[in-house]
C-alpha cells in the first residue's frame, strides 16, 4: 500500500527531513552523538508508514491543494507513531528486544537514551508542523489540535497504554485509544491538510484503526517472532486485552470482517472516494494473518 502513486516517496522524503531537523546541530551547537543515533535507530528503516500513507491518501482524494503542509502533516504523525514503539518497547511496558527485525532502542543504545528518544520525536513533531504553518495558518493550528488529541489524554495514544494499568479494562475504549487514536489523525489530518472539514473523517479513521487492533492481535496470537519482526504472544504474556482472548480466533476474524465492511461505506463523499475504497480493500489484505487467508472472500465484497 504505501508504494501507491508515489506516496511512498513522499513519506520517506518528508520523514528524512524533519528527522533532520532534530539531530542538529541547531544554532551552532553539537547535538549529543548517541541520541542523534537513536533517534535515527527509531525511525529508519520504517515499517510499512500505513499512517502517513492513509493521510496522504485522504488528502489526494479531497484535492491535496497544499501538498508541502500535507508532507508536514503525514512525517509529524509517522513521528509520533515511531516515538509510540520506543515508549511501548521500554521494560517498563512491553520489555520488547525487537522491533521491525532489529534490536529495540533501548537494546541498542540503553533504556535513558530510549525514553528521550520518545519525548525528542513527540516534540520534533510539533515542531514540524509549526514550522508548516506559513503555507496555511488555519489549517496548520487544526493539524496541531487533531494530532494533540489523538496523541495524549483522554483519548490518544497515552490513554491507550493507560489502560493496561486499570484492574478493569473497557476493550472498545481501549483499542479506540491505543491503535485507533492515530488512525483517526491519519484520516482528518489528510482531510485538514486539504482544506476539508475533520469530523466527517472520524468514522473512517476509527474504524481502519479498530480493524489494524484486531489483526494485531491475530498476529499477535498466531505468528511466530520471525515472521512478525518483534515478539509474539506478547498480549498472552502480559496478560493484555486482546481480541483473540475475548473472541477468539474465529469471532475476532469474523468482528475483522465487519469492521472493514463498515470503513469502506463509512468513506465521505469526496472525488478520490473509489480511490480510497480501493486502498481499504488492498489494507484488508495486508493485514490478514497468512493462516487465515482462506476466510478473506467477504472481506472483499
Amino acid at each position: 500500500m504505501g508504494q501507491i502513486g508515489g506516496i511512498d516517496v513522499r513519506i520517506e522524503a518528508a520523514v528524512a527531513a524533519a528527522l533532520a531537523l532534530g539531530q542538529g546541530p541547531a544554532d551552532g551547537a553539537e547535538a549529543p552523538g548517541k541520541l542523534r543515533a537513536a533517534l535515527d535507530h527509531a525511525v529508519f528503516p520504517g515499517g510499512a508508514r500505513i499512517r502517513p500513507t492513509i493521510l496522504i491518501s485522504v488528502a489526494r482524494a479531497c484535492g491535496d491543494d497544499r501538498p508541502a503542509l500535507t508532507d508536514a502533516a503525514a512525517a509529524a504523525l509517522e513521528l509520533i507513531h515511531c516515538a509510540s514503539l520506543v515508549h511501548d518497547d521500554l521494560p517498563c511496558f512491553d520489555d520488547a528486544d525487537i522491533r521491525r527485525g532489529k534490536p529495540t532502542v533501548h537494546r541498542a543504545y540503553g533504556e535513558p537514551v530510549a525514553v528521550l528518544t520518545g519525548d525528542s520525536l513527540i516534540v520534533l513533531a510539533f515542531e514540524v508542523l509549526a514550522r508548516a504553518a506559513g503555507d496555511h495558518p488555519r489549517r496548520a493550528v487544526e493539524l496541531i489540535r487533531v494530532l494533540a488529541q489523538r496523541t495524549g489524554m483522554p483519548g490518544g495514544i497515552c490513554a491507550g497504554q493507560g489502560w493496561e494499568s486499570e484492574a478493569e479494562v473497557n476493550l472498545a475504549a481501549y483499542h479506540r485509544a491505543k491503535t485507533g487514536a492515530l488512525f483517526i489523525a491519519a484520516t482528518q489530518m489528510g482531510a485538514i491538510a486539504a482544506g476539508q472539514e475533520a469530523e466527517p473523517w472520524e468514522e473512517l479513521g476509527a474504524r481502519i484503526g479498530a480493524a489494524f487492533q484486531v489483526a494485531d492481535d491475530l498476529k499477535d496470537a498466531l505468528l511466530t517472532e520471525a515472521e512478525m519482526g518483534k515478539p509474539a504472544g506478547q498480549d498472552a504474556a502480559h496478560a493484555r486485552p486482546s481480541a483473540v482472548r475475548e473472541l477468539g480466533v474465529q469471532g475476532a476474524v469474523r468482528h475483522l470482517k465487519d469492521i472493514l465492511g463498515g470503513a469502506i461505506a463509512s468513506i465521505p463523499s469526496c472525488p478520490g472516494e473509489a480511490m480510497l475504497a480501493a486502498m481499504v480493500r488492498a489494507y484488508a489484505e495486508r493485514m490478514t494473518p497468512v493462516d487465515l487467508q482462506p476466510a478473506r472472500g467477504a472481506v472483499r465484497g
